[in-house]
């Protein structure tokens, strides 16, 4: 099937093996498949199969149920054929869990034949995706074996889509769900946006912005046609579908005037809810619910606490094998700027830590990767691993609200890497973020990865081309998160661009080198903030630092920082474990790329290079022009070997990136030369 779309493949391009000697060889093998259709509930397995093998191999594949005296592909559950079962022993057979696959090459008599087998539709989905990128990254048949299992349960993608068209930090088009309040009408970029998650194991979808307005709050009751659809397009692909809800809905109805979740009005209000939209979709997942924040309505404007106000949603849900994802991002600290105590970064942990095991089974918390905002750079959250009686999943964003809005190149997964293989301590060494979150740790019953994605209704679905491997990368670290960033960045760039080792050399630099570039020529040494507010998109040092929500540099003419430790400042430090609390609190052991998060220094303070502090920030912002330039000789050594449309589109947002970020060294290291009056010892022109 070679359709031409108005959009781009992404990693699902398959493009043709030209090989011939490997088309030859198993023209057989790929030309018959066997597979009881009627047992498969997900009709996209075998025809992803199918339209993978035409357009990989130009075989269009003949479907059977019996098996042929001839090499073939054998696609079934375990325990569908018993003479399949037996090329499965029973480790492999065991060692699935529900969503997991095995794929085999085994030899019976003469003839070869390959197995994808699985306990679900849903592990059969993900097996044929897996084997379909085998082979497009030119990978070997011979002793074929791979077993996978998903490490975690919820593999889920936020939208912050609203029906109106607009996504709430989105840079790359318009919604390709809605418009005009209403669903949009031609659905087939919606199925092919479900293929694309499928294929990296994606199995959960919130689909509307977490700040509820009022259009929104009608995906519930009046526009349950709307959710129920979506449901039915996600459902083909193995995608429980979600919603985030207002906590004020029975109030915005304008059938009560309170949303008090101890209030019996209340609780039948929403137990009528619940039950109309399972009615209308059975295997619907549950909400989402920001409260209590950012002017969002909750259970605390009524004297309740969080637990009380998610376990009243929560039980209701229990009844549907609902779940109810409660967020952490809620701080309550509007303080005068001259008030040096009160600390945001320590809300989530201080409302939090209190109530776990307060929470029903069937609550999960997600908590942001930081204690901030997705920031450039922010240490790990305290609060990950440190509720062992209460499942939690981890939060990040995909979209790159404060990392250059997908016009900056700014790779995210080495971050991301970083933070769920920290060390939380949280029951001694080796009790890693990841640990945490996929429920290894405190053995709890929920857990997993959430992200808010970057997709929009531009041609290449995430505004910079480049940005596809942030999303791409998610779902591989959801799915496996023990896979490195340069594993995961190789499989991309091969199934984006095809196997070529200059692409893959020159793709694979530019791509790990973009997080550390980009933070060089932004906030230095773990501050953040120094950003245009509202926007969140150029440098402003100041915008943030007077705002009624905390103060972030507090630079003054001789010192900058937070003090943020349990002896002389803000007592951030003590909500880790004591190895990381030791780690931190001390000026000599805290990480230099966390320093000034955590510690309030003078500008001649020497870090562990022997660089002075003011120095290091006026020579990386310096630095990170130049490397912004590098990348751009990097890319244009590819002219010729790119497509015309995507080197000339990723050459325009390059040269975007350089101007920009030459703005940033101008605009920070003004700042601080014109702060401190100290000069550049290398003499190079501050104004």
């Amino acid at each position: 099937m070679n359709t031409v779309k108005s959009y781009d493949l992404c990693w699902l391009k398959y493009q043709p093996i030209k090989d011939k000697k490997i088309i030859d060889k198993y023209r057989a093998l790929f030309t018959n498949i066997v597979l009881n259709e009627k047992s498969l509930d997900l009709k996209a397995t075998a025809t992803e199969l199918k339209d993978g093998l035409d357009r990989l191999l130009g075989i269009k594949p003949y479907f059977t149920d019996t098996l042929p005296d001839s090499d073939a592909i054998i696609l079934c559950k375990i325990g569908q054929f018993a003479y399949i079962d037996d090329f499965l022993d029973h480790h492999e057979r065991e060692s699935l869990n529900t969503e997991g696959f095995i794929i085999k090459l085994v030899l019976a008599g003469e003839r070869n034949r390959i197995i994808i087998s699985a306990k679900s539709d849903k592990g059969l989905l993900y097996g044929v995706f897996r084997f379909l990128s085998h082979l497009s990254l030119r990978g070997s048949l011979e002793n074929l074996h791979i077993i996978e299992n998903p490490r975690s349960e919820l593999r889920m993608i936020n939208h912050w889509d609203n029906l109106d068209g607009s996504i709430e930090r989105g840079y790359a088009g318009k919604s390709i769900f809605y418009r005009n309040n209403e669903l949009m009408r031609d659905t087939e970029r919606i199925t092919d946006y479900a293929k694309l998650l499928a294929s990296v194991g994606i199995n959960s979808i919130v689909l509307n912005n977490v700040n509820v307005h009022t259009n929104e709050t009608e995906l519930i009751d009046k526009k349950i046609s709307i959710t129920k659809k979506m449901a039915g397009i996600f459902r083909e692909y193995g995608i429980r579908v979600f919603l985030s809800i207002n906590y004020a809905s029975p109030i915005q109805s304008g059938e009560l005037n309170t949303a008090d979740p101890c209030d019996l009005n209340v609780i039948r209000w929403w137990e009528k809810v619940i039950a109309h939209i399972y009615k209308e979709i059975p295997d619907f997942g549950g909400f989402l619910v920001k409260a209590d924040s950012e002017h969002r309505p909750g259970p605390l404007s009524y004297g309740r606490d969080h637990a009380q106000g998610a376990n009243m949603l929560a039980k209701i849900l229990t009844a549907y094998n609902g779940i109810l994802i409660w967020r952490c991002f809620v701080y309550n600290c509007r303080q005068d700027w001259r008030d040096a105590t009160t600390d945001r970064a320590k809300a989530a942990y201080d409302i939090y830590k209190p109530f776990d095991g307060a929470f029903l089974d069937n609550v999960v918390l997600q908590i942001k990767n930081g204690p901030m905002d997705f920031q450039v750079r922010e240490p790990v959250s305290p609060l990950l691993g440190a509720m062992p009686h209460t499942s939690q999943i981890l939060e990040l964003q995909i979209t790159q609200e404060y990392t250059g809005q997908q016009i900056h190149l700014c790779y995210l997964i080495p971050q991301w890497k970083e933070i769920i293989d920290f060390d939380t301590y949280a029951k001694g060494k080796g009790s890693t973020v990841k640990k945490a979150v996929d429920g290894s740790l405190h053995r709890t019953k929920l857990n997993g990865f959430a992200a808010v994605v970057n997709v929009g209704d531009d041609f290449n679905w995430t505004g910079h081309y480049l940005a596809q491997a942030n999303l791409y990368g998610y779902g591989r670290l959801a799915w496996n998160p023990d896979l490195s960033a340069e594993e995961i960045t190789k499989e991309w760039i091969g199934l984006t661009f095809g196997k070529d080792v200059e692409i893959e050399n020159v793709l694979l630099k530019m791509l790990m080198d973009s997080w550390l570039v980009y933070e060089s020529y932004t906030s230095p040494l773990g501050l953040g903030w120094m950003i245009t507010p509202g926007s969140h998109y150029g440098p402003n040092v100041d915008g943030y630092e007077y705002s009624p929500w905390g103060t972030y540099h507090r630079a003054d003419h001789t010192m900058i920082g937070v003090d943020r430790t349990t002896l002389s400042g803000t007592g951030f430090t003590g909500q880790y474990f004591k190895d990381n609390k030791d780690m931190y609190e001390c000026k000599p052991s805290c990480p230099d790329e966390f320093i000034l998060f955590f510690h309030r220094l003078p500008y001649t303070y020497s870090l562990k290079n022997g660089t002075t502090l003011l120095q290091h920030i006026y020579d990386t912002h310096f630095e990170g022009v130049n490397k912004v330039k590098d990348i751009k000789t990097k890319w244009g050594s590819l002219r010729g070997k790119i497509d015309e449309q995507r080197f000339e589109h990723i050459l325009a947002r390059l040269n975007l990136q350089e101007e920009h970020a030459k703005e940033w060294c101008d605009v920070i290291n003004s700042y601080f030369y014109r702060k401190t009056g100290i000069a550049d010892i290398h003499g190079r022109k501050i104004y």
